[in-house]
């Protein structure tokens, strides 16, 4: 499987890197783009900060510029939560897109979105602050309507980037159930 995955609003950190690789390890073929330009951030104040400095457009611009020649293979978007935005942004945008790995975030769904079964997988802490139920439930909701095959999988207790080492939110335990479920997701694409 061929898959683009993007990073949070801390950057393109090592854990991104080591999801990439573990992802390799498993015969996909992974790209990172870095859509920060080598920035990475210690904080998700700072990283919002520099995010809302470049843009969103600015940010699609750069993502959709690193799928383009990807694209025609049939991706699998993934990403890190703003990274997840993003993924999903160009997934329902992309008719070729063969699936939709989502860690840790979602984004608003265009009222005219259309995907003919997209397979999409969303892995997320249970509760967090930042993908709060009655959003969930909206977005779960929408993207059933625009034709998506959803998943939602809830890891009770851990914080928000939870599956990244080396960020205070991290939980061992939910970031190995997540990627066993993920790669099995990968498996059956």
């Amino acid at each position: 499987m061929d898959i683009m995955l993007f990073h949070s609003t801390y950057g393109l950190r090592p854990a991104v890197r080591d999801a990439a690789d573990r992802l390799r390890a498993a015969g996909h073929e992974v790209w990172t783009p870095d859509l920060f330009e080598g920035r990475t951030f210690e904080t998700v104040e700072e990283g919002r900060a520099f995010k809302d400095e470049i843009g969103v457009d600015e940010l699609l611009k750069r993502a959709i510029l690193a799928a383009a020649p990807y694209s025609e293979r049939g991706l699998v978007y993934a990403g890190f939560s703003l990274g997840a935005a993003i993924a999903q942004t160009l997934a329902l945008g992309d008719e070729k897109a063969r699936g939709l790995l989502l860690l840790h975030g979602t984004s608003d769904i265009a009222d005219n979105a259309s995907v003919d079964e997209l397979p999409v997988q969303l892995h997320v802490a249970e509760p967090d602050a930042f993908e709060p139920d009655d959003w969930l439930t909206a977005w779960y909701l929408r993207m059933g309507r625009a034709g998506a095959d959803v998943e939602v999988h809830r890891y009770a207790g851990a914080g928000h980037l939870y599956t990244d080492p080396g960020l205070p939110d991290y939980d061992k335990e939910a970031a190995e159930a997540t990627w066993r479920v993920a790669l099995g997701f990968l498996d059956s694409l």
